[in-house]
């Protein structure tokens, strides 16, 4: 199809497409099986029916903000991890659907005529039609979803072979045992096979006539993809694949936050939560900026670094949802802080005008020209490292420790863009903060002493800034891989 490309959670495979010699195109595909005088095989999801039928049925529930939640904590848990890896992801997401959200089966089933009218691939269902013995869809769609929409395409005699949703073994086995269990070898050996995955290939190789189209109509839409959520641009599309809030926000700023202010308060664990919940908040904003980022880039530039889920559009965008969420997320942060009866309206006041100025400043940076870029970047990361410093005591080595992260930031920054050239392979983010760190700790003793330099603050965030290096120590090509990531 015309605009997919491989997701990290798309169930298509297509980096092969162009060396397969059994590629063909739908007009081939008509003709083939309008002549084929054995057993026809279809694929579903993006071939018999233009859109994933997975997908769709996520899409369908309700309370939309309320699945995307549930869907998220899932991806935290991974528990496909223990059945049998990616391939059987969608069984859990649907399967949360399925019995956390039932009414989803009624509006599934509701709904389908409408999505089989919209988005039937009416060319090759004609074509089967035509046909004096009845095609057989194999799929790894799921069986209580397919089922009922495979019948609004109004294709006579069709048999369904799919997956169960509570048998993890059918998605990892794959189509080509699926099919054989279900048909038998000799009407395998014999068949026409249709499909647009490269995940097929035992099928297509195990059949008497292989033809691998993908329709120019058909299109992967995420399920509930129009509902906002925080989080879900960094992830899914400007840093895909990447466990960026994980690897760079939690293991980075924030453990940075909790290391260089805990020691000054009386009471750590709400401290912990306060400072994750104005995490939350301002990286709420912050992601906004990327989105903004994105779109300047988009117009202004000729040869802007997008990734390909953002001609995709995975995830909703909107403007002002994300200025609730920070609200809510920092208002309770402060409360959390401060421990009081009632909010601290002062603190609130205080963040929000944060948030507002990063926010701004994220904005004019995507509008200025490149060169002028390079000082504005360490204003960006100043933001990220120091934003909860209008409210919360650090100590000063803490201090010391977020200059050095600010820094350590910047200067691969400053590198790419006064040189002219790609992210520069020698940049490694964490050994850079370790040396700045140590240079200002000493500047720190000569100036203070030697005891507002050697602390227990300063033990842990030399432990957590070596750790943090440990890659880097080893090859700094692997290291340059990381700084590029935490950018």
């Amino acid at each position: 199809m015309g605009t997919r490309v491989s997701l990290p959670d798309s169930p298509r495979l297509l980096e092969s497409a162009e060396e397969t010699p059994y590629k063909a195109s739908p007009e081939i595909v008509l003709a083939e099986v309008s002549s084929h005088e054995g057993p026809v095989l279809v694929d579903f999801d993006e071939t018999l029916y233009l859109r994933n039928s997975t997908e769709d049925f996520i899409d369908l529930a309700r309370p939309a903000l309320l699945a995307v939640i549930a869907l998220r904590l899932l991806e935290l848990v991974r528990p496909w991890r223990w059945t049998g890896g990616d391939v059987t992801r969608d069984n859990w997401r649907v399967g949360l659907i399925y019995h956390l959200f039932p009414w989803t089966r009624w509006r599934w089933r509701k709904q389908v005529g409408e999505l089989a009218r919209a988005f039937g691939n009416q060319p090759l269902l004609k074509a089967l039609r035509t046909r004096a013995e009845a095609a057989t869809i194999v799929t790894i769609g799921f069986v209580p979803i397919v089922t009922p929409l495979a019948m609004a395409l109004d294709l006579p005699g069709a048999r369904i072979v799919g997956a169960r949703l509570n048998a993890f073994s059918d998605r990892r086995l794959g189509k080509l045992e699926l099919a054989l269990r279900a048909l038998g070898r000799d009407i395998v050996g014999a068949s026409l096979v249709v499909t647009d995955s490269m995940t097929d290939l035992p099928l297509l190789q195990a059949c008497a006539r292989p033809l691998f189209a993908v329709w120019p109509e058909a299109q992967y839409r995420r399920g509930l993809s129009g509902t906002y959520f925080p989080g879900q641009y960094i992830s899914q599309v400007k840093r895909p694949g990447e466990h960026y809030f994980r690897r760079a926000v939690l293991q980075e700023d924030y453990a940075l936050w909790v290391l260089s202010s805990i020691a000054l308060t009386v009471t750590p664990i709400r401290h912990v939560a306060g400072l994750l919940l104005l995490l939350v908040s301002f990286w709420t904003i912050y992601e906004r900026g990327y989105v903004d980022n994105d779109l300047m880039g988009l117009k202004l530039e000729k040869d802007p670094k997008l990734t390909a889920a953002f001609h995709l559009r995975p995830v909703a965008t909107p403007f002002w949802p994300p200025w609730i969420w920070s609200a809510v997320a920092g208002l309770i942060g402060c409360w959390v802080l401060r421990g009081s009866q009632y909010p601290p309206w002062g603190d609130c006041v205080v963040w929000e005008a944060v948030l507002v100025g990063t926010y701004l400043w994220f904005c004019w940076y995507n509008r200025s020209e490149k060169r002028r870029r390079v000082w504005m970047f360490a204003i960006l990361q100043l933001a990220r490292t120091a934003a909860f410093v209008p409210l919360v005591l650090v100590t000063p080595i803490g201090a010391m420790a977020l200059g050095a992260h600010v820094l350590s930031r910047w200067t691969p920054y400053y590198l790419y863009r006064l040189g002219g050239r790609d992210w520069p392979q020698a940049a490694n983010v964490g050994l850079i903060r370790v040396l700045f760190f140590l240079v200002s700790s000493l500047m720190l003793a000569i100036a203070e002493g030697w005891r507002s330099a050697i602390t227990w603050t300063t033990l842990a965030i030399l432990v957590w800034a070596t750790y943090r290096a440990r890659v880097e120590w080893r090859s700094p090509s692997d290291g340059a891989a990381e700084s590029s990531a935490a950018r």
